[in-house]
């Protein structure tokens, strides 16, 4: 039962503690719809494109593995919806079953349902609407990146309670926020191979690297509450920690890139690519300060552009 002192009041117009300044839905979207947006992060994009960039890296290696094809642009189109719509019915699920915990920490009391703003029975209708809408656009993808697709779910379903049971959360976030390497490789190519494998592999080191440092925002927040996490277990160790993973990341997009069979130019493009994403990751370490919440916040949100970089020297290099 959550303690009535606990319940906060959200921020002015019921915007959220950390939504990005200047969002679209605190400035732009009707009244009406801004708790459901809020429910689904539109107010702060960032988990949207941590969640497409790895589809984008799938269907970039599949095409350098194979050639592009004409397809491959609704294969993006239809990821950057779909991850819109997924990341939105995520984030619903993840707000209804950590309400309790929302209430208790600072930056997150102003969330939609911990402050009042919707009901859970809303929030679960539009979970669903949401994820169906989803469903719809997979359907024009070929059958096995269906079923892929599908495979998702369980994953999605166990991440908010990771952190009830394990110490790694963030392990279980990024095996279902990289799944789109995977998924978008078996849209073009109808299978999978090694290359979406060790994309996989290496975004879930990326997602320890970018969540751990997320997750020192509320570090003091979690240990009062009970709630485990990287940031927790790291502590004072997390840079030692952030450069294994960053490593182990960057040396595993080197090893996808090099099993699609690429070679000349696309080649070099594609490691140029994983240099770049490698060098911005050594640009947040050096920047990293765990005891500044505002600046783990920028850091984590920069994450972005190390992921872009990546993108679009992979999607030059199919082209090439």
């Amino acid at each position: 039962m959550m303690d009535p002192h606990l319940i906060p009041t959200s921020g002015p117009d019921g915007r959220v503690a950390d939504a990005t300044q200047g969002n679209w839905v605190d400035h732009r979207a009707p009244a009406a719809a801004r708790p459901y947006l809020r429910l689904s992060r539109a107010d702060r994009p960032i988990g949207t494109w941590l969640l497409l960039l790895p589809c984008w890296w799938g269907v970039a290696l599949a095409a350098l593995a194979g050639g592009p094809r004409p397809f491959d642009l609704w294969i993006a189109l239809g990821c950057a919806i779909g991850a819109f719509l997924m990341r939105g019915a995520g984030c619903t699920w993840n707000d209804l079953t950590d309400r309790e915990f929302d209430a208790a920490v600072a930056r997150t009391r102003s969330r939609p349902l911990p402050s009042g703003q919707v009901t859970p029975r809303q929030a679960f209708v539009w979970m669903c609407v949401q994820a169906l809408v989803a469903f719809g656009i997979l359907l024009t993808f070929p059958g096995f990146a269906i079923g892929m697709g599908v495979a998702s779910l369980g994953l999605v379903a166990i991440y908010p309670f990771a952190k009830r049971f394990t110490w790694w959360p963030q392990v279980f976030l990024g095996l279902a926020f990289n799944w789109g390497a995977l998924l978008g490789w078996a849209a073009h190519a109808g299978g999978l191979g090694w290359p979406p494998v060790l994309a996989y592999a290496a975004g879930i080191c990326w997602t320890l690297f970018y969540d751990t440092i997320y997750a020192h925002q509320d570090r003091d927040d979690d240990e009062l509450i009970g709630v485990k996490s990287t940031a927790r277990l790291f502590g004072r160790a997390t840079g030692a920690w952030l450069r294994g993973f960053g490593i182990a990341a960057v040396l595993l997009l080197g090893l996808a890139v090099l099993g699609t069979g690429a070679d000349g130019l696309a080649l070099a493009v594609s490691l140029a690519g994983v240099a770049g994403f490698g060098l911005h990751l050594v640009w947040q370490l050096r920047r990293l300060d765990i005891d500044d919440a505002a600046g783990c916040l920028v850091l984590f949100r920069a994450n972005r552009d190390a992921g872009l970089i990546l993108a679009a020297a992979l999607g030059l290099a199919a082209l090439l």
